[in-house]
């Protein structure tokens, strides 16, 4: 039976590695490697004998189970773990009946499925660190780069006063910073066994259950947690959280980089490429699709995270349906940030920057942009309220008549009489006005590469 896929948009929302650790071959895989290793715990234990433990490890490879069979199975039953481990345990009788009495000994489901999950998230880890790495390296290299680059800054979408490109691209990698620590932070708290047994108590092991337990955490490298936390989901819903917050940083990337592509800004664009960003009518158009994939990516990662918190207040020992709710959603987080990330990676180290523009553009206002210089100038000298009012009636004598505001600053006889043409010049030079943008630069590159020691 062949099952329809979602190739046409996964390629484009998802890493192609990422979406291989939450393929159906990967989910069976990350259970079948939590069966294999549990019973060589129970055997180094000595509560199963040593020579099953070969004819289990043999069968835990999902290449020789059939997944659509395994998929229509779960319908019925309930979750994929018990499918599963009637298949494995059909798989070893064949070969060896003595074995197959000591598969999924002491365990449950749940175990298998969430243990099988937490090692296909350190897969997805070592992806997003790696590319997180490689993301705020280029960034990195950007901005300094472009420390002292001027541009336009911009609030509530209108000009404001000057800031440099390195700055804003420094305002990028020091969220990526932040987010690499935390993802250090919560390996411990998230990468870590579960294995409780029916209700949690592993009661079926009697005295061997804590020596198992200490066996297969050992075996599968993960942290032995305070006790199962079947239905206390909050590693999970912390590390959802993060990829939400991921995701919104990239966003946050793709939404300013798309605002500075439009056609009336021009100032940076994603690197240009044969049949990238066209028009299916207009050829002359070039889309910022990279950006657009890091803004859906932001969009559609709260509605998926708040799936996961919703999900959090579970029955009991074990949870009827919000355990459910978790399956697709955090695997489809780690793979719409992998997506993010993949784009982010192919626009950043290529940036086109046209320094020429971002100067005409800082002149569009015709010195409006500098107006906040030249009043805490004049503020030194006549006090505060009466440089404000002074300074704001010469704004808007220069936009009524569309003149320079350092041409009406030099007519207006107030201010003359307390600034010189060659301090006017120099206030009203966007150079001369970006107050700590290089030290935000250089405090940005030096948390960067302290974490890369």
């Amino acid at each position: 039976m062949n099952r329809p896929s979602n190739r046409l948009f996964d390629v484009y929302f998802t890493a192609a590695p990422m979406r291989e650790v939450f393929s159906d071959r990967g989910r069976v895989q990350g259970m079948l490697d939590f069966e294999a290793a549990l019973a060589r715990a129970e055997a180094r234990c000595g509560l199963i004998p040593s020579s099953a433990v070969g004819p289990i490890e043999a069968a835990c490879d999902a290449d020789g189970y059939d997944l659509d069979a395994l998929a229509v199975a779960i319908a019925t039953a309930g979750n994929s773990a018990i499918p599963l481990a009637r298949a494995l345990g059909e798989r070893i009788a064949a070969t060896d009946a003595e074995a197959e009495k000591y598969v999924h000994l002491g365990a449950t489901s749940q175990d298998a499925m969430d243990t099988g999950l937490v090692l296909q998230l350190r897969q997805a880890i070592d992806l997003i660190e790696a590319d997180l790495a490689e993301l705020a390296n280029a960034l990195a290299i950007q901005a300094e780069r472009h420390a002292g680059t001027p541009m336009t800054g911009r609030t509530w979408l209108q000009h404001a006063t000057p800031v440099t490109l390195g700055m804003k691209i420094a305002g990028w990698l020091g969220a990526l910073t932040r987010h690499r620590q935390r993802l250090n932070e919560i390996k411990p708290r998230l990468l870590c066994l579960q294995f409780g047994g029916a209700s949690g108590s592993l009661a079926a092991l009697g005295e061997h259950a804590w020596p198992v337990c200490e066996a297969l955490a050992e075996e599968l490298g993960l942290q032995l947690p305070d006790q199962p936390w079947h239905t206390q989901r909050d590693r999970l819903v912390e590390f959802a959280g993060l990829l939400g917050m991921i995701a919104g940083s990239l966003g946050k990337l793709g939404r300013d980089l798309s605002l500075l592509m439009q056609t009336d800004v021009g100032e940076v664009f994603e690197p240009s490429a044969p049949g990238k960003g066209g028009s299916s009518t207009m050829p002359h158009k070039r889309n910022p699709v990279g950006a657009a994939v890091m803004i859906a990516a932001a969009t559609r990662a709260p509605g998926l995270v708040a799936t996961l918190l919703s999900a959090m207040p579970q029955e009991h020992e074990r949870s009827l349906g919000l355990w459910h709710a978790e399956w697709d959603s955090l695997p489809e987080l780690c793979c719409l940030v992998s997506g993010a990330l993949a784009q982010a990676l192919i626009a950043v180290p290529a940036l086109e920057v046209d320094a020429e523009r971002m100067r005409g553009n800082l002149e569009l206002t015709r010195g409006l942009v500098l107006a906040e210089a030249v009043s805490i100038a004049l503020a030194q000298r006549v006090g505060r309220e009466k440089a404000h009012h002074l300074v704001e009636h010469c704004c808007k004598q220069a936009v009524a008549q569309g003149r320079h505001l350092r041409g009406v600053l030099g007519d207006t006889p107030e201010v003359r009489a307390e600034l010189n043409d060659a301090e006017l010049d120099r206030l009203l030079d966007p150079s001369f006005y970006l107050g700590q943008a290089r030290r935000w630069v250089e405090r940005a590159l030096a948390e960067h590469h302290a974490l890369n020691k």
